[in-house]
Parts: structure tokens; C-alpha cells; sequence
């Protein structure tokens, strides 16, 4: 019964939309790299997108469950976190989604 439960669980999504400063996305992506870099228990997976040829972007973290994220709020994910607000135009827009389908695609050798 146990792995039917582990079955129905679903993950959860944090979404990050917004948009940084002109020319600072390189930099805005290697202090996500940075943070996401300090992750631990709970932790799936990120994905980091920008829009071509914009300043526009959308960060998606992967948890077990919305807790895992809030502890995984070290001193240094602060530090870094601190860093990289000053490069955005305006606050990103931020929610939680749970996962509700996960569709993977062809795997290569």
C-alpha cells in the first residue's frame, strides 16, 4: 500500500516570472546556478528560461513538498538571493503549482 501512496504524491512547482535589468541575465543566471546549487533534502530539480533575445525569464524549483523549499533557506541561499534581487526591473511575480501531470519524453542512450 505504501508505494500506491508514494504514487499519488505529486511535487511541487515555485515560479519565478520577471524580468532583469538590460544585459544582466548572464549574470542573474549564474547566481541562480549559485543558489540552487545550495539545495539539499527535497530538492528536483530547476529549470531556468529566457525569452529570446529579451531580459525576460522564468526560474521553476522542483520540491518534494512547498516545506522542503522553506527549509532549504541556508544563510548563503540568503546571501546569494540578496544579489540577484537588485539585478530585476520590477519584483519577479512568484506562486506555488502542484504537479499534477508528469510527462517525460524519449530518453537517448
Amino acid at each position: 500500500m505504501s508505494e500506491f501512496q508514494d504514487f499519488l504524491k505529486h511535487k511541487f512547482a515555485f515560479v519565478a516570472i520577471g524580468e532583469f535589468q538590460a544585459g544582466r541575465f548572464v549574470e542573474a543566471q549564474r547566481l541562480y546556478e549559485k543558489a540552487v546549487a545550495t539545495y539539499t533534502h527535497g530538492f528536483k530539480g530547476a529549470y531556468l528560461m529566457q525569452k529570446p533575445d529579451t531580459d525576460e525569464g522564468i526560474a521553476v524549483i522542483m520540491w518534494d513538498k512547498i516545506e522542503d523549499m522553506e527549509a532549504n533557506q541556508s544563510e548563503a541561499y540568503q546571501a546569494i538571493l540578496a544579489e540577484i534581487n537588485h539585478l530585476f526591473v520590477h519584483p519577479p511575480t512568484t506562486s506555488f503549482y502542484e504537479v499534477c501531470s508528469e510527462i517525460e519524453g524519449e530518453k537517448e542512450d
